[in-house]
């Protein structure tokens, strides 16, 4: 079952007015593979995102998760999978266990209190339970949405700039519990970032956007040699730049 595609977009268009945003997208992922979604400000990761989680309606293409069509099987499929990103805000005023107690209840867990007390101490958190959540640090609010994003047991975790605005020592705790979690549990991650050292560190294959088109697909490794570059930062680069990958096959027949 290793190879199974878990989750497959074909041909996959949104346009808001005028603007495409993605345009065309193809890219399938393997259960239990670590999945990046990569490229510049505005090159459609989150759009993809959002169009992946049903919260925005494709213009063109399809989605399946699970073997499912996404606009068909919304609500079953949305049980089976979670979100983790620095643009998702919970309540401030309440503490973190009251936090984590009302979306246990919107997501029908069984025995929550046990599933909660659980995943704090798996997150370190169970020492900050009833602080009111306004109060905590980023680091502190990062593992309060992972944690509130493991409350259903996804079977695939979307992560959304996980570690973004932390400093290195946070962000390295939290890649480490990221990587305890998919290595026990088996969680299909779909990964963005903008730390590329992160990424090779996390992803098993990337996809580049640009100006929401893919640009290029594979292993960190595989992309880096592709663009002959000394790092994969400077493969990003040169997509940020250009909009584009250029292969060792272009530059030799340039030479």
């Amino acid at each position: 079952m290793a190879d199974e595609w878990v989750i497959e977009v074909d041909g996959l268009t949104k346009r808001f007015g005028n603007v495409t945003a993605v345009e065309d997208l193809s890219f399938s992922i393997r259960r239990g593979e670590v999945f990046g979604l990569l490229g510049p400000n505005g090159a459609g990761k989150t759009t993809t995102i959002q169009l992946m989680l049903g919260l925005t309606t494709p213009t063109a293409g399809t989605i399946r998760v699970f073997g499912l069509d996404l606009q068909r099987h919304r609500r079953a499929i949305l049980r089976r999978v979670n979100l983790a990103a620095t643009y998702v805000s919970l309540p401030t005023n309440l503490t973190v266990w009251e936090n984590l107690n009302v979306f246990a209840r919107l997501y029908g867990i069984r025995k929550p209190r046990a599933k909660i007390e659980e995943l704090m101490e798996l997150l370190d958190l169970a020492h900050l339970a009833w602080r009111v959540t306004g109060t905590l640090s980023s680091g502190q609010i990062t593992r309060l949405n992972l944690c509130k994003a493991l409350l259903n047991d996804p079977e695939v975790l979307f992560l959304d700039e996980p570690t973004a605005s932390l400093d290195p020592e946070v962000a390295a705790r939290v890649r480490d519990i990221l990587r305890q979690i998919q290595q026990t549990r088996g969680i299909t991650m779909v990964f963005t970032s903008h730390n590329m050292r992160e990424v090779e560190l996390m992803c098993d294959r990337v996809l580049f956007l640009a100006r929401g088109r893919a640009v290029a697909q594979g292993t960190p490794a595989e992309i880096q040699i592709r663009a002959r570059a000394r790092s994969l930062e400077d493969a990003f680069i040169v997509i940020a730049r250009d909009g584009r990958l250029h292969d060792v096959a272009e530059v030799t027949e340039a030479d």
